[in-house]
């Protein structure tokens, strides 16, 4: 009788690369906080209404309806405008939640175009109730932009955990030379079909499907530099090689990182974290002690979007959706 093959244990997921976070002297930045930085709509996106635990928002011409668990009051619209909705997610609750799209008028495509900042993109219907941009970005895209266009000089620009790409697009459409970092093979993929949809092949991003920590810690060796550094880390992840990633456990080590390879002449630093149990202040006195010395404004509060109805002129409630920090330096 043939002996039943040994079982084999599961390979342990490779350690997080570290080095001992770097003491820092000197005074800390000037403070700036509680900054409420606010999305209002338009014609490519708006919020349309929230509350009972949902919003119903507007993507190009679909109008969409997802859980919001911070949506704790009433709708202000009656329940007939959210029937109308043309896709609702529905599933897992949870940020990171895995659930399926309902489509109660005609079955939808996976993508379609949209527009922000004068940058083409595709929309998409992902597993994650995500649909491949999160707007409320679009203050701190917007900074960017100005800042970059401003310059009066070449500015490179770090995109970490960088997603479909709509931010490093922003970017180098506004002139900046930029690496964007994801480790999902499949957000870089959507990436680089959204910059195929704008005809925006030639500008020059570099697209790295990479570890984060892995990526900066390479470039701190070589001593690489940039102007402008964007991090939106998730609470957890993984790697393409099964590296884990605890926001709570190497957040400090990845800005402190990213302090080493900002440029002589930093223009800024950005920090947004979702769906983690924390205060601004948090994330912000971490912010001031990563840039002691540096001189600058370290600013932190919440991104929020603003609700603006059917129509996009009405002035309705403020929807929380990320905590938020900025270092900048002027």
């Amino acid at each position: 009788m043939k002996a039943p093959a040994p079982k084999k244990e599961p390979r342990p997921a490779p350690d997080m690369p570290t080095r001992p976070l770097m003491r820092r002297e000197g005074e800390k930045p000037a403070e700036r906080l509680p900054v409420i930085l606010e999305t209002a709509g338009s014609d490519q996106y708006r919020l349309i209404d929230t509350g009972a635990g949902e919003k119903l928002e507007q993507y190009g011409p679909y109008r969409i309806v997802r859980p919001e668990a911070q949506a704790l009051w009433q709708r202000s619209l009656a329940d007939g405008i959210w029937d109308k909705a043309d896709a609702l997610f529905t599933g897992d609750t949870d940020e990171d939640g895995m659930g399926r799209w309902k489509f109660p008028k005609d079955m939808l495509g996976e993508t379609w175009p949209m527009q922000l900042l004068d940058v083409d993109f595709h929309g998409r219907f992902t597993a994650f109730r995500h649909v491949g941009v999160f707007p409320e970005q679009l203050a701190h895209w917007s900074w960017m932009k100005e800042k970059v266009e401003t310059a009066g000089r070449p500015v490179k620009v770090l995109n970490l955990f960088g997603y479909t790409g709509v931010a490093s697009l922003i970017a180098a459409a506004a002139g900046a030379e930029v690496t964007h970092v994801d480790a999902s093979k499949k957000a870089i993929g959507w990436a680089r079909e959204n910059q195929a949809l704008g005809r925006m092949e030639k500008l020059p991003i570099r697209w790295i499907c990479e570890d984060a920590m892995k990526f900066i810690q390479r470039e701190e060796r070589r001593g690489s530099t940039y102007d402008i550094i964007l991090t939106d880390p998730p609470k957890f992840g993984r790697g393409p090689n099964g590296e884990v990633w605890h926001l709570f456990d190497h957040l400090p080590l990845m800005l402190d990182i990213c302090r080493e390879i900002l440029s002589p002449k930093a223009i800024g630093l950005v920090l947004t974290a979702y769906s983690i149990r924390a205060s601004f202040y948090s994330i912000h006195e971490l912010m001031r002690e990563t840039m002691r010395g540096a001189g600058g404004t370290v600013e932190s509060g919440e991104l929020v979007i603003r609700e603006s109805g059917t129509d996009g002129r009405h002035v309705g409630r403020a929807l929380s959706t990320s905590l938020f920090s900025r270092w900048i330096s002027a």
